[in-house]
């Protein structure tokens, strides 16, 4: 099969990999639509220390026939695989099990490749008319949703998100419609600012009224940088709550003394669950398709991460299999 893969420090796409194999009470997925996201590129930077098939955003669909469903269903899964014994995927926590496998981060081949293999329960069927390069967004989409289970969010209360990327324009967007556009979104680029600035308040960060500081209710940390928590700590207001979604190859010392100083509450968010995030897109009410930067077939995958490595890049989509 075809795959872009990570080993000793080098991409490469193999055009004759070894077709995963299938284990009692998994399922094989033949990819149509694979996104790249700011994680991705962590890894090719050390992040976990990861090597193999790279990918955990797809969309794909089912080949095979022995399967719950029928052949040419599609789907799309979560990416964490929990031993299925201990406590935490006893409370469906499987992204917090330690001895969880992780699609194309820990202990798995991901889905930048032709077939891409999960466990059944991971697996969930993709609503009719929702078109590949929105449900591409599912994992994403349900990490954004994420926070609003994590923390009860007033309808008054105000929020900021710093960093206007891939996943920074995500949960600004979900935040915009949970919060009836309550909400203000700082960034670097203006393009990107434009591409939401009907749905929220936003702000180029050297044009930010200074006077607003330490006022946020809610302050969200999508910067993908270990500047981004130094500065969310100059936005929420004492007793506020600052949501950490950044993840980084390399970290830097950071001095917490403001967060004890304001009593602020720091809360890391991860992934989420995708029923929520799928029936959002069944609805229809968000413009994902907004946030797509380019799609290059999977035999560019090198191209195709030169330019989501761009600064201010959107997503980008490889094209793996057909499409709608």
């Amino acid at each position: 099969m075809k795959a872009l893969r990570f080993s000793s420090n080098r991409l490469i796409f193999d055009p004759q990999a070894d077709s995963p194999t299938v284990p009692p009470g998994e399922q094989r997925i033949r990819i149509r639509l694979a996104g790249i996201c700011r994680t991705d590129l962590e890894l090719t930077r050390g992040y976990m220390n990861y090597e193999g098939v790279l990918g955990h955003e797809f969309v794909g669909e089912i080949a095979d026939t022995d399967s719950p469903w029928p052949k040419g269903t599609r789907v799309t899964g979560e990416i964490n695989a929990g031993c299925g014994e201990c406590e935490y995927c006893g409370k469906g926590l499987a992204r917090h099990c330690p001895n969880r496998s992780t699609l194309g981060i820990l202990k798995r081949d991901g889905c930048m490749a032709e077939w891409a293999v999960l466990p059944r329960e991971n697996i969930y069927p993709i609503p009719p008319g929702v078109p590949d390069e929105t449900a591409v967004f599912v994992e994403p989409l349900a990490a954004s949703l994420e926070i609003f289970e994590q923390i009860h969010i007033q309808p008054e209360q105000r929020i900021c998100v710093i960093g206007d990327g891939k996943l920074g324009l995500l949960i600004a967007l979900v935040a915009a419609h949970k919060q009836d556009g309550n909400t203000l979104l700082i960034g670097h680029h203006q393009k990107n600012l434009d591409r939401v600035s009907d749905r929220l308040d936003v702000t180029l960060e050297k044009d930010f009224d200074a006077s607003t500081r330490k006022q946020w209710d809610i302050v969200i940390d999508a910067t993908g940088s270990s500047q981004g928590l130094n500065q969310a700590m100059t936005l929420a207001r004492p007793r506020g709550t600052i949501v950490l979604k950044s993840t980084m190859a390399h970290a830097e010392a950071l001095d917490l003394t403001p967060l004890v100083i304001d009593e602020i509450t720091l809360v890391g968010s991860r992934c989420g669950q995708f029923p929520p995030a799928l029936r959002l897109l069944e609805r229809g009410v968000l413009p994902l398709e907004r946030l797509i930067e380019a799609v290059y077939p999977l035999e560019e995958a090198e191209e195709a991460w030169k330019r989501a490595s761009t600064p201010g890049a959107l997503k980008v989509l490889l094209r793996v299999g057909g499409s709608e």
